[in-house]
């Protein structure tokens, strides 16, 4: 069954240099959980030998004191998965490793590659044999490829030949490789403690192993990182920079800064300009947490109006091997929200939400507070509609799951049984940051997708 609310896509820590370097990458990991609950694994080297340790499954079930400790190295990569290409299965758990000329490669990646079936089937018409169902391994089998001309230019011309969006770390016995893709949608940054350098998706991470931020990975720049220090090279592919716009509303960790931008703030200026939008009187508002917490703070303190918790989340629920029957159908929304009965019965209350994708969950939520006896239910959300897919790395791949590429606004605030419905502006949803709307990946909510994908492939994703 398909989730209902956008899945996270993944998470890449790594360092070089640090004589923990395995303890370290499984804090690093463990603040990036949020964007991979699937599997996780690390990879270490001591500039020799190369281990490694991957399952599916979070970061504190897969590894303990023992496993971490026959990680020895002082250099590791780590990595956290939620497929958006690839089965939910062991094999396909990341980082990837193979041997290739005497030498170690692994990989942790981050994005979706829109060409990766068609360079999958010229290697294999010229005999590669691929291990596995992930784009991810067509970054090896082109980094195996050109490896005569030497590790940086194999990255270069690897580069040049994938398009879409990736953040990526490659490492070797020796070295480590950051790379991210000349649009920039994913995140990916540099950090440092004492001497010894880190990567990682996003700052949150830095922050738990008290690494100093140092900046941003530059779109189409390649970063190596060895016994002689930090370089910095571009793979010469020009692009226009496209961050994705979706990891400031949703995917990003509040307490992280991303594209130059600080997530909690991004999101509170969301609700700020919600309430200039759209005024409502009710005798309450309150969030869905934790999705709408910190656009529901901007907008109470720009509208006056009281904020509630009305809905309090289980912070115990992971993940549930017993599924519902279908009598309990609705069990997997319940289980994690319980409304606050008293607060509610008999009030108006304003919702708000940082996106609706399929509807589903919305229209349950909703149905419970009329159950229970709100008297009117409003909804604002602080993003445009969702009205197509993305092909970049988020599992909304497909415009039929995507309720407004069927249904107007209106038609939506019916379905979910709301007594009114709002969504951001797109120009104020580009003006609650501060980056330039050229620089932003927007295709989501307006179509316009900054690298073209085959015509088999978009026909698919629009007939669905």
């Amino acid at each position: 069954m398909l989730s209902q609310r956008p899945r996270e896509e993944c998470g890449i820590f790594a360092i070089y240099g640090h004589e923990e370097a395995a303890k370290l990458t499984y804090f690093g990991l463990y603040a990036l959980q949020h964007r991979g609950q699937e599997s996780a694994g690390i990879v270490v080297s001591d500039g020799k030998q190369v281990r490694e340790h991957k399952a599916m499954g979070l970061v504190p079930e897969i590894f303990d004191e023992p496993v971490l400790d026959k990680l020895k190295g002082h250099i590791a990569l780590g990595h956290v998965r939620y497929s958006t290409t690839g089965s939910s299965l062991i094999v396909n758990a990341q980082p990837f490793r193979i041997q290739y000329a005497g030498r170690s490669l692994a990989i942790a990646h981050n994005g979706n590659l829109v060409n990766a079936r068609q360079i999958r089937s010229e290697l294999e018409s010229r005999g590669s044999i691929f291990q596995t169902t992930m784009d991810t391994e067509v970054v090896l089998h082109l980094m195996a490829k050109f490896m005569k001309k030497g590790l940086e230019q194999a990255m270069i011309e690897t580069m040049a030949r994938v398009k879409g969006a990736y953040s990526m770390v490659i490492m070797t016995e020796d070295t480590i490789i950051a790379a991210k893709d000349p649009n920039g949608f994913r995140p990916l940054c540099l950090g440092q403690i004492n001497s010894d350098y880190v990567v990682a998706s996003e700052t949150c991470a830095l922050d738990l192993v008290e690494a100093e931020y140092i900046r941003e990975i530059e779109p189409g720049e390649i970063l190596i990182i060895n016994k002689d220090g930090l370089r910095s090279i571009t793979a010469g592919v020009k692009a226009r920079k496209s961050q994705c716009i979706f990891e400031l509303i949703y995917f990003a960790r509040p307490d992280s800064n991303i594209f130059g931008q600080n997530v909690y703030m991004f999101r509170k200026k969301q609700g700020e300009l919600l309430a200039g939008e759209f005024p409502r009187v009710v005798d309450f508002m309150m969030p869905f947490p934790d999705s709408g917490n910190y656009a529901a703070t901007g907008y109470a303190q720009a509208s006056g109006i009281p904020l509630e918790m009305g809905m309090i989340r289980n912070h115990y629920v992971g993940r549930t091997f017993i599924q519902p029957s279908q009598t309990m159908r609705d069990f997997g929304v319940k289980v994690k929200l319980n409304p606050v009965k008293e607060l509610l019965k008999n009030k108006r209350v304003l919702i708000i939400e940082d996106s609706i994708i399929r509807g589903t969950t919305a229209r349950t939520r909703i149905k419970t507070l009329r159950k229970i006896g709100a008297r009117e239910v409003h909804m604002l959300v602080s993003c445009p509609p969702h009205r197509f897919p993305c092909h970049y790395g988020i599992d909304f791949s497909t415009r039929g799951e995507l309720i407004a590429a069927r249904k107007s606004v209106e038609e939506i605030r019916d379905i979910t049984g709301l007594d009114s419905l709002g969504y951001l502006d797109i120009n104020n949803l580009v003006k609650a940051t501060d980056i330039p709307e050229q620089d932003l990946c927007l295709a989501c909510f307006n179509g316009k997708y900054p690298v073209p994908i085959d015509e088999e492939f978009s026909k698919y994703c629009l007939e669905q």
